[in-house]
């Protein structure tokens, strides 16, 4: 069966290879538009072929999921607590980032108060204050303010969702007080980012203005937008933190959605550096004297199960049995080894992963044999929908792994269809729910989308709360387990990180031993760069920080 899908993928891989006249239409258009950003003499460039569609969110708060961060976020914006993304041997940690420090009230562990940087300037001169986070925490959780944002709402609010209430102390004061005590809430705040009130009122207060015109304190500021074309950020030099300052002038952002594309495009001198490369390309781009960075990273490649009455998964003999379908080694032979097989949603390495009692191995006798206590086989097959991306940021190669997994499933009479949307497309039915009528109403019972797992907060408790249960949180399948809750209330009231550690290890044994969903993959991020690359850091994480290009 993986040679059959290894064929196919081979055979569309050489025919976009000899499709010269698709392929000749990006190439000739990418010249063009890197080369009105390379015009500026003197400057050092970096142009980096990434895998969307097209440019994230440039407001505050990216779309396209959490890989849209090292494009349009944390380049541009800075959040009150920060994300150690610079470091590539260990996991990163949380550090100051607009706050300079954050504490849980002793008297009253739902309130937290945070101290702010002073002399931290917004990229259109304005100071950052307290009340420039509060006009943020407004635009995207208090519908009734003047600022708010649905667009930038819908990206941040479900990575939020332990704020209650928030108050300006004084001018570098805020107290933010949660809904329930949540020792993990610093966890959240990496994604919140703080975009400029003045810049917002200078143009109108118009957000689609404010996108080609952005202004926060990040490390670069935003030169030029053309959509589905590029983004130019360039170097600011006022930013606040001088040891975090962008060794290269300028960054050009250009999307480039198909793999074999961006191969040829750095491949040709059109680009620099390019995410997600084909793996059948990589020994054409090694013996080229390209360079293929890769790294432990904390994200997983699963199909995540609905589990409300009247979907084919709430069967655990089923969920079982799809896990032990799989061959894990086949993706990554699929991969030309760029992953590594998944053994939970956590890594084996995690102190989080516990010692579950199901093993993810491949058995296809046990998995049918579960299919046929259930009442399935290949003549009486269970049928279900599954929606997927076309590809993008952390989604890896999803039409063949998809197609590769659909395959598998058949032969233990598991008839899988796709329903196939772009990446931005699927955070939608994501946020939505399986309970939603965009998903339920059209069959669909499960989704194929890519989930970091660098904390306790990303990796576990939003999938498993049933306080989180979409559309108030990420909680996709719609989990309910009260005795997971009761755990999830001890990880929260604990602020020793030992007994959290223990807590979470039994809430991802019962993750796993529950098969709560289908884990294939552990990602390993890959980049592949020009020799003329220098001080690219691929951290341990989703998040990477593109101030340390060197051209």
């Amino acid at each position: 069966m993986l040679a059959r899908v290894m064929d196919e993928f081979n055979f569309w891989s050489q025919f976009m290879r000899l499709n010269s006249s698709v392929l000749s239409r990006w190439l000739f258009a990418l010249p063009f538009a890197i080369a009105l950003s390379t015009s500026a003499i003197g400057q050092t460039v970096a142009r980096y072929g990434i895998s969307m569609a097209d440019i994230p969110l440039t407001t505050g708060q990216p779309d396209r999921g959490a890989g849209a961060y090292q494009f349009t976020g944390h380049t541009i914006y800075d959040p009150l607590i920060a994300w150690e993304s610079n470091i590539d041997s260990r996991p990163g940690k949380l550090i100051p980032g607009l706050a300079l420090d954050w504490k849980v009230d002793p008297l009253n562990f739902k309130k937290w108060t945070f101290k702010l940087r002073k002399g931290a300037m917004f990229h259109d001169g304005s100071e950052f204050k307290a009340a420039a986070v509060i006009w943020n925490l407004d635009k995207v959780l208090n519908d009734k303010s003047p600022q708010f944002d649905a667009k930038q709402s819908a990206q941040v609010r479900p990575r939020i969702p332990s704020i209650a209430t928030y108050t300006k102390v004084d001018d570098y004061t805020v107290e933010i007080t949660t809904k329930a005590v949540n020792a993990l809430f610093p966890y959240e705040l990496p994604w919140f980012l703080i975009s400029s009130p003045a810049q917002w009122e200078k143009l109108g207060r118009d957000w689609n203005k404010f996108a080609s015109q952005p202004s926060g304190t990040g490390p670069f500021k935003l030169d030029k937008l053309v959509p589905r074309e590029r983004a130019e950020l360039v170097k600011y030099p006022g930013y606040w933190d001088k040891k975090r300052m962008a060794q290269t002038d300028r960054i050009v952002l250009v999307p480039i959605p198909d793999g074999l594309t961006r191969a040829n495009a750095l491949l040709s001198g059109q680009v620099d550096l390019i995410e997600t490369p084909p793996p059948d390309v990589m020994p054409q781009l090694q013996a080229g004297g390209f360079k293929l960075v890769k790294n432990v990273t904390p994200h997983v490649w699963p199909y995540h199960f609905s589990t409300y009455p009247g979907s084919p998964w709430t069967d655990i003999r089923v969920r079982k049995a799809v896990n032990l379908a799989i061959d894990r080694d086949g993706i990554v032979k699929l991969m030309n080894g760029l992953a590594v097989p998944a053994k939970g949603q956590m890594d084996i390495s995690s102190p989080w992963f516990g010692k579950p009692t199901f093993k993810l191995t491949y058995d296809l006798a046990a998995a049918k044999a579960l299919m046929t206590q259930a009442g399935y086989s290949k003549a009486k097959p269970l049928k279900a929908k599954i929606v997927i991306a076309q590809g993008g940021t952390g989604q890896m190669l999803s039409l063949p792994m998809n197609e590769f997994i659909q395959q598998s499933l058949a032969e233990i009479g598991v008839q899988i269809e796709f329903e196939v949307v772009e990446l931005e497309g699927l955070y939608l039915h994501w946020r939505n729910g399986a309970k939603a009528d965009m998903n339920a109403g059209k069959g669909i019972s499960a989704i194929n989308l890519a989930y970091v797992t660098s904390d306790p907060f990303y990796g576990i408790t939003r999938f498993v709360d049933s306080r989180y249960i979409a559309p108030n949180g990420v909680n996709w399948g719609g989990y309910n387990n009260p005795k997971i809750d009761t755990l999830l209330d001890k990880v929260r009231s604990s602020f020793d990180s030992k007994v959290q550690d223990g807590l979470l290890a039994q809430i991802h044994e019962t993750m796993v031993d529950e098969a709560l969903m289908m884990w294939a993959v552990h990602d390993v991020n890959p980049h592949v760069l020009s020799p003329k690359v220098k001080g690219f850091v691929q951290a341990q994480h989703w998040f990477q920080d593109l101030t340390t290009i060197k051209m």
